[in-house]
């Protein structure tokens, strides 16, 4: 793999991850939430989630599901259905007070934020999509295993780092001050937007 074909990957990725869905979304509300710090933790879920994608499609996904379309569906319909259950929990808390919702004074643990942002990357197909059928695609065949590991670092990273991002700006006092002023109407927001990302994802 050349290293012009390295970058172009690693490009697309990032491109990837950049684009709005539920993983963004989430880290923007924790980071809105809970702080940046529980933000990161959640951000690594992410990354790590990315990875096992990555690192799925690389040894075979793509042609399981060419096989089997019907575990893909399935997927799908699991992934939408866990975004919508998490919307509604979004939804439902949104009129709880200040005091009751858990603001940064006591934000869930680095360990439950990284498996929120886990899950939440492992319930979305579209990763499984976009490294089974674009990213294998940059990928040539008889690539060595270093090249492989350092393709799956950098998304790693990619995926990680932005995220992380995206928290920390959320998580900035003006923010959060906003936050406290319309909590009832962004957390039924980003309910409603990750609701209509499950239903989307089921749908096509």
């Amino acid at each position: 793999m050349t290293i012009a074909a390295f970058i172009a990957a690693v490009l697309l990725c990032l491109m990837a991850a950049i684009s709005p869905g539920p993983a963004v979304l989430m880290a923007a509300r924790i980071g809105l939430t809970e702080g940046w710090r529980t933000g990161v933790a959640l951000a690594i879920g992410i990354g790590i989630g990315a990875v096992v994608w990555a690192g799925s499609a690389l040894f075979g996904l793509a042609l399981l599901f060419d096989y089997a379309p019907v575990l893909l569906t399935a997927m799908k319909i699991g992934g939408a259905l866990l975004l919508i259950w998490m919307a509604i929990k979004m939804w439902r808390n949104a009129d709880e007070p200040i005091a009751e919702a858990k603001m940064p004074a006591t934000p869930r643990s680095p360990l439950a934020a990284f498996r929120l942002g886990l899950v939440t990357q492992l319930a979305n197909p579209k990763p499984a999509v976009f490294f089974g059928a674009v990213f294998v695609g940059t990928v040539p065949a008889g690539t060595s295993g270093i090249v492989m590991a350092a393709l799956l670092a950098c998304i790693f990273l990619g995926e990680t780092l932005w995220n992380a991002l995206v928290a920390r700006l959320f998580s900035l006092e003006k923010t959060r001050r906003v936050y406290i002023n319309l909590k009832h109407i962004i957390d039924r927001t980003f309910g409603g937007l990750l609701a209509l990302l499950g239903v989307k994802i089921a749908a096509t």
